[in-house]
């Protein structure tokens, strides 16, 4: 069989190597308790889950946080215009300095960016908000990587149908 012959079939390497993705899993709750604890609020939390997995195209990823999202009661226009966040009013100071420590955590070789994204959030953020705002992004980052990699598939959803009347 050539390789143009191998059917495109990837290791989800969550189930191949279910230890290790257990103790990433409680790694990742670990650092969403710690920004909790530091004073983030799930809204901002799932804004950098989102932000972060637009950048990195992770499709499985944004499913799930944009839903999570909705849930924590953001809205569908902030959801819609979060690749533009620096060009609305719609975000606060606090959750555009997380969005911009998450984009400098996700493209770290733009040490500009990454500048200016501290010096922003040094304004608004405590120590323990910044740590966990890094953690959040660094989280997200690597559990896009995984079903990226992975191809885990995105299911259509139900679509609830208008009441009637």
């Amino acid at each position: 069989m050539t390789t143009t012959e191998v059917p495109d079939r990837r290791v989800y390497i969550d189930k191949q190597s279910p230890e290790t993705y257990r103790a990433f899993r409680r790694a990742a709750q670990a650092a969403h308790a710690d920004a909790v604890a530091a004073g983030l609020d799930t809204v901002l939390l799932e804004l950098i889950n989102v932000r972060v997995s637009q950048i990195n195209g992770c499709a499985y990823c944004l499913n799930a946080h944009t839903r999570a999202a909705l849930y924590a009661g953001e809205s569908p226009q902030r959801l819609g215009t979060l690749p533009a966040w620096r060009d609305t009013e719609l975000f606060t100071p606090r959750e555009r300095a997380g969005l911009a420590l998450a984009e400098a955590t996700t493209q770290p070789a733009d040490a500009a960016a990454q500048e200016s994204a501290y010096a922003a959030a040094r304004e608004v953020f405590t120590d323990a908000e910044i740590s966990a705002a890094i953690w959040a992004a660094i989280t997200i980052n690597a559990f896009n990587r995984v079903s990226v990699l992975s191809k885990h598939p995105v299911r259509p959803a139900a679509v609830p149908r208008p009441a009637e009347g």
